[in-house]
């Protein structure tokens, strides 16, 4: 599967100058919604990805994903494990379960998010998950932007990786796209301004 194909004919790997969630800006940006507004791209990535899971014999009663970016790749991964999803969300401003969402002592899950970037807001909904007495026992993305270590890759972990050493992220497709601070962004130098997609501030 050509992951990297499927996220350009859905128009969803962008080129330009854009101003990502961290601050940073880079040359390219990742609009996994484009890519799962088609049903049948969504199951068709969610299936792959539950195989590679499947196959690495993790016991899994559950899915998490946080709100927002997560909601649809977490759904879709619960449906090819055919277990349950639940969400957290941020109120104001921490992330929480709620919506009557109940999570039970002793039960398994894994945290899915569209992309997985350093991780922050997956390990913000795994430690919410735990402090309810579940248990998280690994993290899942359709695209790592490569600063994560994930199963079947050959990019090692960076430092800004926040997910933690003893738990695997499953992963389709590693994107691993330059970036840069605005003061060292060579199109600020140019000129250009920054644009800032994505579900945050937009």
């Amino acid at each position: 599967m050509n992951v990297e194909q499927i996220y350009k004919d859905a128009s969803a790997l962008l080129e330009g100058h854009f101003k990502l969630s961290s601050g940073n800006h880079s040359k390219f940006y990742l609009q996994s919604a484009k890519v799962l507004e088609d049903p049948k791209t969504a199951k068709l990535l969610a299936d792959a990805l539950a195989e590679q899971i499947k196959k690495s014999g993790l016991k899994i009663d559950g899915v998490c994903s946080p709100a927002l970016g997560g909601l649809i790749a977490g759904f879709a991964l619960a449906t090819a494990l055919d277990v349950r999803f639940i969400f957290a969300e941020r109120a104001d401003g921490e992330m929480t379960i709620r919506r009557g969402f109940e999570v039970k002592e002793g039960e398994t899950y894994i945290v899915c998010e569209d992309i997985i970037t350093t991780g922050g807001s997956a390990l913000e909904a795994a430690r919410e998950i735990e402090k309810a007495g579940g248990i998280v026992v690994a993290y899942a993305a359709l695209a790592n932007r490569g600063f994560c270590e994930r199963v079947g890759s050959s990019i090692e972990r960076k430092d800004n990786c926040k997910l933690p050493l003893d738990k695997p992220l499953f992963a389709l497709e590693d994107f691993a796209f330059e970036m840069y601070s605005p003061e060292e962004c060579p199109m600020c130098k140019e000129g250009s301004v920054a644009y800032k997609p994505g579900s945050r501030g937009n």
